[in-house]
């Protein structure tokens, strides 16, 4: 456009010098001819998007790697002058997501839609918009671009896989001591009753109460005495691993795509399997507890249903590698967390030892630790972790082992070393 633009105003300045060396008024037409033209297109440039009205809608603003992220957008003309073209460039940071387009005319108060479908190959919150709009005139000599500053935020959780069972040591039951918490969910320990509420369940009304008070009573309930299971996910920046093949992208360093299996990093690999594990036992409704330093704190106290394992996966969808805390230090930090009985799952590519005696000190505190070693040799074979596996063995701490490349649903299946 800048071309054209000078190559008119080189014309008329030559047409103007020519006419008034020569005085043939032609030329001085010729001239104004062009500057009428240029002024006509810059008065259409000026007003190409008023009436326009530009929307973008999504079913969900969640989605997990390697799933569809569906969104729609329309473009609706309400004034009478006709839009020869509209080009709407999305600046949204989700990878791969190409939703710009150019419109094509629309003639009266007509309305144009279509639809982004992107597959989600990177976990992490990302952003969608803002737009610009741009326009311009007939003969493209200007164009005139707007801001459309909305945005929305985009949650894409890690991949999870498919487990069938996961086996894990047989604790002991110690009775424990009621852990005074309310909870949404409905459990063998009913602690009072209150007023019902438009969406609690026809099973926690307390008939009785109904019955004496004339007006319907529901009871609360508390977590149960005992806490199954606790993942602990290792996320701190001294046990990160990965492979020289790892390609990066951006500022905020996010893992580039790898078709679709997991990029070769042990933060990737930790991701996908705290996810898996969360999923399987919450799918078998068992009560689930979940820390980490993402590298900030996050701990979810144990609970049941959808709405934990949402706050595991929207932890585990932000959660990098860059903690400064030792995964000893976070052990011993979360002791007070794990009851008696509980089965502690760590998942971690630690080389560091120091960790392996904090677990010793739960053992005697009756708390049974797992551990889900992601082998880090494997991913950078500068590492040695045949003695931590050793010692590992020596504490006698059931481990599943997880390899680079490895079938993750088949190693986390496997009877615990």
């Amino acid at each position: 456009m800048p071309g054209r633009r000078n190559a008119l105003y080189i014309l008329t300045i030559i047409s103007l010098l020519t006419g008034l060396f020569t005085g043939r008024a032609d030329l001085f037409n010729i001239a104004y001819l062009i500057a009428a033209l240029m002024l006509l297109s810059l008065v259409w440039t000026l007003i190409s998007l008023r009436g326009i009205v530009v929307r973008r809608s999504t079913r969900t603003r969640r989605s997990q790697v390697g799933r569809v992220f569906s969104e729609s957008f329309s473009v609706r003309k309400r004034g009478i002058l006709p839009k020869l073209w509209l080009e709407i460039r999305d600046h949204s940071t989700l990878p791969g997501h190409r939703a710009s387009h150019v419109v094509p005319t629309l003639f009266g108060r007509r309305e144009y839609t279509w639809e982004v479908d992107t597959i989600c190959s990177i976990r992490g919150e990302f952003q969608l918009g803002p737009m610009t709009v741009v326009s311009g005139d007939p003969f493209g000599l200007f164009r005139s671009p707007r801001q459309v500053y909305a945005t929305e935020r985009l949650i894409v959780y890690p991949m999870t896989v498919e487990l069938k069972r996961v086996i894990l040591p047989v604790g002991f039951l110690s009775g424990g001591d009621a852990q005074r918490q309310l909870t949404h969910q409905v459990t063998t320990n009913a602690s009072s009753i209150r007023d019902y509420v438009p969406g609690d369940s026809m099973n926690r009304i307390h008939w009785r109460s109904t019955a004496r008070t004339g007006s319907i009573m529901v009871k609360e309930f508390e977590l149960d005495p005992l806490v199954d299971i606790w993942l602990f996910s290792d996320f701190s920046a001294n046990s990160l691993a990965e492979h020289s093949s790892l390609q990066r992208v951006g500022r905020l360093i996010r893992i580039a795509p790898r078709a679709q299996r997991i990029p070769p990093s042990t933060e990737e690999y930790g991701a996908v399997i705290a996810a898996s594990l969360a999923k399987h036992f919450i799918d078998d409704e068992r009560v689930v507890g979940f820390a980490a330093y993402t590298p900030y704190r996050q701990v979810f106290q144990p609970d049941r249903g959808n709405r934990q394992l949402t706050r595991i996966f929207q932890a585990l969808a932000i959660a990098r590698s860059k903690s400064n805390y030792a995964l000893r230090e976070m052990l011993s930090l979360e002791t007070h967390q794990f009851t008696r009985g509980t089965t502690l799952l760590i998942i971690t590519a630690s080389l560091e030892q120091d960790w392996i005696n904090e677990a010793q000190v739960l053992q005697r505190r009756g708390v049974r630790p797992v551990c889900v070693f992601i082998d880090p040799q494997t991913f950078n074979p500068q590492l040695d972790s045949a003695s931590q596996l050793g010692m590992l063995q020596l504490a006698k701490i059931p481990t599943l082992v997880v390899s680079r490349d490895d079938d993750v649903a088949a190693a986390l299946e496997q009877r615990p070393l």
